[in-house]
């Protein structure tokens, strides 16, 4: 590795770059979080400190609405999620009122923060002073995972497949023209994934009623995820399938098949062509959309994987799990 970046006391639960790339955070287990030096590897002061226990989710402040990064927001099992400010180094507000663990949060593109809980409900917050702004209800179950149609957008903010550098006050605009290039004339959606077996599709800046239910699986949804090009939905289950359904309107369109455990975690290709998936049997797999078919079987972890990722240029994917070791394929 380039860097081993040493501070946690505990277990490292999340990590997430700022779109503008000059970020990382990470949270751990007990509830703290480092921030780090990108250039050096090293810890940029002391551990944040706040949440009572472990860190469920961090999710950057869009850079089309503000450049240079500065704030994100985190979830954690105490049943709070907090925006912190990297540069002052402390919590901005606390985002209280779920009754139960805080399981994913996403900080929108239209600037409003969402939170998905053990207490059933989604939670939708504005970011000056952190009021609750709507609730989304419907699931019958934990909420596990949340996912927006414009993620890869906000992910990568002025950064496209070229590698181009934009100066910094150009880098906000180039942010904004992708996202609104990315958004269309639709409003922004997002998917909620649950315990219940069910995904709910929403428009949340437009009704806090469903757009459409999502049903088929047969156990837990672990995990849910919009194409980079916002055209499908991707969902994860316990039982070992991979769901693919229409991004915009919710209809299911097949289920991919051949992981033997439970599927833990999915990604997208950059094109959005491929999909990958992780499992509790030890393999990844990479789907094909055009053919709905398994196009590549990788095996060679020793045990159960956790979390896969696709890098942006589409040139390597990374798994990492249970055996402790992360690797990186090419793509």
């Amino acid at each position: 590795p380039l860097f081993t970046c040493k501070g946690h006391k505990n277990w490292v639960l999340s990590v997430a770059w700022s779109a503008d790339g000059k970020h990382l955070v990470s949270g751990s287990k007990s509830g703290e979080l480092c921030c780090w030096n990108t250039k050096k590897g090293e810890l940029d002061g002391n551990p944040l400190t706040g949440h009572k226990k472990w860190i469920t989710g961090i999710s950057w402040e869009p850079v089309h609405l503000s450049s240079p990064c500065r704030r994100f927001v985190t979830s954690s099992k105490d049943g709070d999620a907090r925006i912190w400010d990297v540069t002052l180094k402390k919590t901005m507000i606390v985002l209280s009122g779920h009754t139960s663990a805080v399981t994913c949060v996403k900080w929108g593109g239209d600037g409003i923060i969402y939170t998905g809980s053990q207490d059933c409900t989604i939670k939708m917050w504005e970011t000056t002073q952190g009021k609750l702004i709507r609730e989304l209800k419907g699931h019958g179950h934990w909420v596990n995972s949340l996912a927006l149609s414009t993620e890869y957008v906000l992910r990568t903010g002025a950064f496209d497949h070229t590698g181009r550098q934009y100066p910094q006050n150009e880098e906000q605009k180039r942010a904004l023209e992708r996202y609104n290039q990315a958004k269309g004339d639709a409003p922004e959606r997002l998917v909620s994934g649950s315990d219940d077996f069910t995904m709910f599709l929403w428009e949340p800046s437009v009704s806090k009623k469903d757009k459409k239910r999502l049903t088929g699986h047969q156990q837990l949804v672990n995990h849910v995820y919009f194409s980079p090009d916002g055209k499908w939905i991707a969902s994860a289950s316990f039982d070992r399938s991979v769901r693919l359904w229409n991004g915009v309107t919710g209809q299911f369109v097949t289920a991919f098949r051949g992981h033997v455990g439970p599927v833990y975690q999915v990604s997208w290709s950059a094109d959005s062509r491929l999909l990958l998936s992780g499992s509790k049997d030890s393999t990844l797999k990479i789907w094909e959309i055009r053919t709905k078919s398994l196009k590549q079987d990788l095996p060679g972890h020793a045990d159960e994987v956790f979390a896969v990722d696709w890098s942006p240029d589409g040139e390597k994917v990374v798994s990492g799990g249970k055996d402790r070791v992360l690797k990186l394929w090419k793509g």
